[in-house]
């Protein structure tokens, strides 16, 4: 079997272990002669699971690793699936210290989506470029994945104690505010979620559209020259790039050319495509969402928050905190100091302000603040947990939106 079969099965069994946990939760009220054993049975089966897709996660993570020649953290389908089996880890090793499987049901989706994301990348092995070509590259990246899978762990029990104690019932405009943060939080994962559908569903059939970009580069003359760059889109073009010229399209509901043009401002590579990338993740996110109010028929938090109601808020907020805390130390040795140091040696400087630094510095000011304001002034329940799913959103940007909207020195992790 290759390596991407390995991932196809722990991507499977990660489901089935969230499902198991799901039961593990809500099954409690099937188990009319023992509610607690069979909780404990199903978290048992549930964990059991989870280890086992971790178990394939590896194996592809180390097969793809002697396919390739390399550590496979050097693209973004590389580093996604890489950190999606760090997120994995760091809810097991999590769990192991205080046996709560409610936390099952919200860590798993994170790295389920994390792993389900990474898949609409190009997946083909690709030769390591010169600036990649170092032993920091495996210091550097898995260190820095580690800690923000930690963070991520932060994230979700943080996301539970809000789902757990904010009053969705009260229309009172301090609750109404609450409500609305956590619904954004959720539309946020949604949106993810409906950009993978989405992505999927026009590979599978067949859909393309080819621009040719216009590029001015400066040659190692410094003569500025112009050529003809071609841009391929997987989704369909709402936006074709700044003065681009249309090379083939697939009609798409009658439309058989782009309606508008990025503007004149947006820079980076293919600029047009990015913005149409986040035109279809945003138009996607919002019909799923409202499918699933449809379903439910009330705010996705308020659905939500009913299977949480026994769940002891202060435990959920000790978990986050901890997990927040073994990933800043981590967080703290790849992202700044291991990064640092390979910087000098690839570049010949320790900072240049590229936007990848700065957003990592960003990051780490903002969970220094968080451990701060946690431990000096008392900031629990929460406060604290909104510190940690907003502090997530950052790590998300600093993963997704500087590699892939960003133009920078690290732009080459978005091929």
């Amino acid at each position: 079997m290759d390596s991407s079969t390995f991932l196809l099965i722990a991507f499977i069994v990660y489901n089935a272990a969230f499902l198991s946990f799901v039961i593990a939760i809500l099954g409690k009220k099937w188990g009319q002669h023992d509610p607690e054993a069979h909780g404990k049975r199903w978290g048992n089966i549930a964990i059991g699971l989870s280890i086992a897709g971790f178990a394939g996660h590896a194996a592809f993570f180390f097969l793809r690793w002697a396919e390739s020649g390399h550590i496979p953290t050097s693209n973004m389908y590389e580093f996604m699936t890489f950190l999606g089996m760090m997120i994995m880890l760091a809810f097991i090793i999590v769990y192991f210290l205080y046996r709560t499987p409610v936390l099952g049901v919200f860590a798993l989706p994170v790295g389920i989506i994390i792993i389900a994301y990474a898949s609409v990348f190009p997946k083909e092995i690709q030769p390591l470029i010169p600036a990649l070509q170092s032993y920091w590259l495996k210091i550097h990246v898995t260190t820095a994945a580690a800690g923000e899978a930690f963070f991520a762990v932060g994230f979700a029990a943080g996301l539970m104690y809000l789902l757990r104690c904010v009053n969705f019932s009260s229309r009172e405009k301090p609750h109404r505010k609450e409500q609305r943060g956590v619904e954004f939080t959720l539309f946020f994962l949604v949106m993810i979620v409906a950009f993978v559908i989405t992505t999927f569903g026009f590979n599978a059939s067949g859909y393309h559209a080819k621009f040719a970009d216009t590029v001015v580069y400066t040659d190692k003359d410094g003569i500025e020259r112009t050529v003809k760059q071609p841009v391929d889109y997987v989704l369909p073009p709402f936006f074709k790039p700044h003065q681009g010229e249309q090379l083939e399209m697939k009609p798409f509901l009658g439309m058989t050319e782009a309606p508008f043009e990025a503007p004149s401002w947006m820079k980076g590579a293919n600029a047009g495509r990015k913005l149409n990338t986040v035109v279809w993740s945003v138009a996607a996110g919002l019909i799923l969402y409202g499918l699933l109010r449809l379903i439910v028929r009330k705010p996705l938090g308020a659905a939500i928050s009913p299977m949480l109601q026994g769940i002891d808020g202060e435990d959920i907020d000790e978990i986050s905190y901890r997990a927040i805390a073994i990933g800043y130390p981590i967080f703290t040795l790849g992202a700044l100091i291991f990064a640092m140091i390979w910087a000098a040696e690839a570049w010949g400087r320790f900072w240049g302000w590229d936007p990848k630094e700065v957003w990592a510095l960003i990051t780490w000011l903002y969970y220094a603040a968080y451990l701060h304001l946690r431990l000096s002034r008392g900031w629990q329940g929460k406060k604290s947990a909104w510190l940690a799913v907003i502090g997530f959103m950052v790590v998300m940007f600093t993963l997704i939106g500087v590699n892939l909207v960003i133009a920078g020195l690290h732009s080459y992790a978005g091929v």
